[in-house]
């Protein structure tokens, strides 16, 4: 494998004069530079950007840390990034946490051990250790999706109570009322906070109390919403509709309507926060509240890159973007059924 040393000796210049030229740290004639250059093609001289970013202090590695990848939400966030970051000259190190908030500790700390540039992250936690721990990063971090109160860092996220809402509003004006049954997120988390605070507040809207019974936790899970919806269609008065904060917990929804014998939307009526996997296959295509994931993934890679670049004054203030979500009317909802019992 071909040296610096083998660079300059080829190009006829001092290892020095190599380093200067390469890293663009001090003053090389353009004739000097062709040459290296040019005896850097023909050794097929490759440099060590990690020594060389051991050397400066700095590195062109970010992270992105993300709770759970086999959510079609967090792939397509994914690929938006590193396209945006790739473009840049930056390579991204991807995490999975597997939505475990101590696995998420470690990560982080096994990313500043990296020296990475910069850190992307849908975070797990919001208490006051956390938003402390945040706080003392001495690395960019730029959060999307889940915001950390007090956490002084860059935001990117959609309307998740508007969101909830926009559904909720839809199922009531095709006359589901008190019947609707609301599939909540894992307690805690931010987004599953603010889309039960959309649905609870659609519903007063309309002058309704929600039924306690009717409003349940299924942690984003497809399997914990088939148990939940299973249960519930199994009492002598059923929801005649079906609010999943979250896609997985739509299908597992769909599935359990399915599997009891039900028909969808007939018998009742599924919709779904984020678009679903393979939606225009499954059957019936279920209405969503989709959120702009390459809006949200292109604005927070751009952030983290002018906070790397150094565009980012010390001390400006941090910045907050609330993308607005889209209302897809699917095949999944219709009105109540007359002769089902109230």
């Amino acid at each position: 494998m071909a040296t610096i040393r083998d660079v300059a000796r080829h190009a006829g210049v001092a290892i020095s004069t190599v380093s200067l030229a390469l890293n663009g740290t001090g003053p090389v004639s353009a004739e000097t530079r062709a040459r290296i250059l040019e005896a850097v093609a023909a050794v097929n001289y490759s440099p060590n950007l990690m020594a060389q970013n051991l050397k400066r202090g700095q590195s062109k590695l970010i992270g992105l840390v993300l709770g759970d990848l086999g959510n079609p939400f967090f792939g397509r966030l994914l690929r938006t990034v590193d396209r945006k970051i790739s473009q840049a000259d930056h390579m991204l190190i991807v995490a999975d946490t597997d939505s475990d908030p101590d696995r998420e500790i470690r990560t982080l700390n096994q990313l500043k051990r990296q020296r990475v540039a910069g850190i992307i992250m849908a975070p797990l936690r919001n208490d006051k250790e956390f938003v402390a721990y945040l706080n003392a990063m001495d690395i960019p971090v730029v959060l999307i999706d889940q915001d950390v109160e007090g956490a002084r860092l860059d935001f990117v996220s959609s309307d998740h109570q508007l969101a909830a809402g926009m559904l909720t509003d839809y199922l009531l004006r095709l006359g589901h009322g008190r019947r609707i049954a609301y599939l909540g997120g894992i307690p805690g988390f931010w987004t599953a906070q603010q889309r039960l605070i959309g649905f609870r507040a659609a519903m007063a809207r309309a002058g309704l109390d929600v039924d306690p019974e009717l409003e349940v936790v299924a942690d984003y899970s497809a399997e914990k919403a088939y148990d939940q919806v299973s249960r519930l269609m199994s009492r002598p008065v059923r929801p005649t509709a079906f609010l999943a904060a979250n896609n997985f917990m739509a299908i597992g929804a769909l599935q359990a309507v399915n599997d009891l014998g039900f028909r969808c939307p007939e018998d009742v009526s599924i919709a779904g926060i984020d678009g679903v996997p393979w939606g225009s296959v499954i059957k019936p295509r279920i209405t969503t509240a989709e959120q702009p994931i390459e809006e949200l993934a292109g604005l927070a890679a751009s952030w983290m890159l002018e906070h790397v670049q150094g565009e980012v004054m010390a001390g400006a203030a941090n910045r907050r973007h609330i993308a607005l979500p889209r209302l897809v009317i699917g095949q999944s909802c219709a009105p109540p059924a007359a002769s089902h019992p109230r």
